[in-house]
């Protein structure tokens, strides 16, 4: 195997780039770049059959940027995945064709966790492999802005993703995990400064996958290491025992996204040689959404000229018959919004299911506050809360268990962590039933979700736990909150560590 080496520091290069890039970014007007981006969206994607469904053509003639998007909108509606999928993909499938974007898309990235089964297929087309490239230099750009001194094309950039091994349902069409699909798309130019090499990044089996990529990595020579922070744990695990620590001592920017930092940063700090940079990003099948150009925890940046239109509707409206639209021209900040993309891989008025709320406005810039659904992903699993329910349910009824409430979420180790189901049945049930029942909740998730038994089968997260309570806990709880009877509903899903620990330990308290 013969691994990649930097022929020579590029960040020169990418210096003298980055300054024409940063000072065109800083330029942008984020309405008007926003407006300009959906004509051409709109222009390109006419003669699909979406476009001529939607009147495409009719949309571009509009005067003005405000009177654009309006016209966008008054044709154009929301839909979630499985209308998409029902109406425009699923009837292509495999070969999305003119379907809602020009030409043959050739890439279909999985992603698991919708209700409409245990794997949703999002169109990537050659538009979006760009779009997702530029919006990585563009990372690099801001880590350049704020360390002018980095070198981070003086060593190898790790991306710690999927296999390569993608499957090909049809001629011309790849399908699979997106960060194998953005590894396999590395330009040639770039693979000298890129790890892992292709008979690695094409290893499918996680815990191989890692042993290897851990004993394989010229640990001296990686600048810049990406991925998921949960995955990222377990890299650095293996590369400690290998490498000691920092495993990785000349790394000097550490690109996160995919699940929230707040719970893994501590952890992962120790692994980190002094003055390395931290980068979140906030990437997503249906497209590269924003980067962090300032310190933690002061929101990202929208990506505003790369392919995507972008729309804000506030949470609470989201099931009226009219939601409120916003855009770049419109948003306003402390507001929970539900993120809607348009994008040059065919999505349109599309649901991407998170949602996010803004800390400023000019430029706009975001913090990701959660999903628009109950979702269990604290650790990268996509669990949704239909699939939850369906494996409690499973599982009580395995044991001839009658489930009253519950709630389930996440509960973080030191490495690892997992899910904790807190579970009031109608009847008093013997304790030693709790852990069959966790052992029967593992199995069916593990069928009902491909992510879920990803992380599993990986090592990465733990056997759930389950606790049986007393009946009527769940109503005392609501109580002391203020919040029983009328309208209100105990959570099935407390994805927030903080808040979940919190339930618990009042269920084990006097007031239980």
């Amino acid at each position: 195997m013969r691994l990649p080496t930097p022929p020579f520091d590029a960040t020169p290069l990418l210096r003298a780039w980055a300054a024409r890039r940063l000072a065109r970014l800083r330029a942008l007007d984020p309405a008007a770049t926003q407006a300009a981006g959906l004509r051409r969206l709109l222009r390109r994607a006419a003669r699909t059959r979406f476009g001529q469904a939607h009147g495409f053509d009719a949309i571009g003639r509009a005067t003005d940027d405000d009177a654009l998007v309006a016209a966008y909108r008054a044709r154009v509606p929301l839909r979630r995945y499985e209308d998409f999928w029902r109406d425009w993909w699923q009837p292509a499938y495999p070969a999305l064709r003119d379907a809602t974007w020009p030409g043959t898309v050739p890439y279909l990235a999985l992603s698991s966790g919708t209700t409409s089964g245990t794997t949703k297929y999002i169109p990537v087309s050659r538009a979006m492999v760009r779009s997702n490239r530029g919006a990585a230099l563009d990372v690099l750009c801001w880590h350049l802005a704020a360390n002018p001194r980095a070198r981070p094309l003086g060593g190898l950039s790790f991306l710690l993703g999927g296999s390569t091994a993608l499957e090909a349902p049809a001629p011309g069409v790849l399908q699979g995990d997106l960060s194998g699909i953005a590894a396999r798309e590395v330009p040639a130019w770039a693979r000298p400064w890129s790890f892992p090499p292709a008979d690695l990044a094409l290893i499918a089996d996680w815990d191989r996958k890692l042993a290897a990529l851990a004993d394989a990595v010229p640990a001296d020579r990686v600048a810049i290491l990406s991925g998921t922070p949960s995955w990222l744990l377990m890299l650095f695990e293996q590369l400690e025992r290998r490498h000691g620590r920092p495993a990785l001592p000349r790394l000097e920017l550490l690109i996160h996204g995919g699940v929230a930092w707040a719970p893994y940063r501590d952890r992962l700090a120790p692994f980190l040689p002094p003055g390395c940079a931290t980068r979140e990003v906030y990437p997503a099948s249906e497209g590269f959404l924003a980067i962090a150009d300032r310190g933690e925890g002061e929101g990202m940046r929208l990506v505003l000229d790369r392919g995507l239109f972008l729309e804000f509707v506030p949470v609470e409206e989201l099931d009226s018959p009219a939601p409120t639209r916003h855009w770049a021209a419109t948003l306003e900040t402390g507001t929970e919004y539900a993120v809607v993309v348009s994008s040059c891989a065919g999505l349109w008025s599309y649901l991407v299911g998170d949602t996010v709320r803004f800390v400023e406005r000019n430029p706009p810039r975001l913090l990701v506050t959660g999903r628009t659904a109950w979702y269990l992903s604290a650790f990268g699993e996509h669990l949704s809360g239909e699939e939850i329910e369906r494996a409690i349910l499973a599982a009580c009824a395995r044991h001839g268990v009658d489930a009253a409430e519950y709630t389930a979420g996440p509960v973080f180790g030191a490495l690892r962590g997992h899910h904790l189901v807190l579970l009031e049945p109608t009847a008093p049930a013997d304790p030693a039933l709790a852990a069959p029942l966790a052992a029967a909740l593992d199995a069916s998730l593990s069928a009902l979700n491909d992510d879920y038994a990803a992380h599993r089968q990986g090592g990465q997260l733990d056997a759930p736990a389950l606790r049986l309570l007393r009946p009527g806990a769940f109503a005392g709880w609501m109580r002391s909150q203020g919040k029983l009877g009328g309208q209100h509903k105990v959570p099935r899903v407390l994805a927030d560590p903080e808040r979940f620990a919190a339930l618990a330990s009042w269920m084990e308290g006097p007031g239980a």
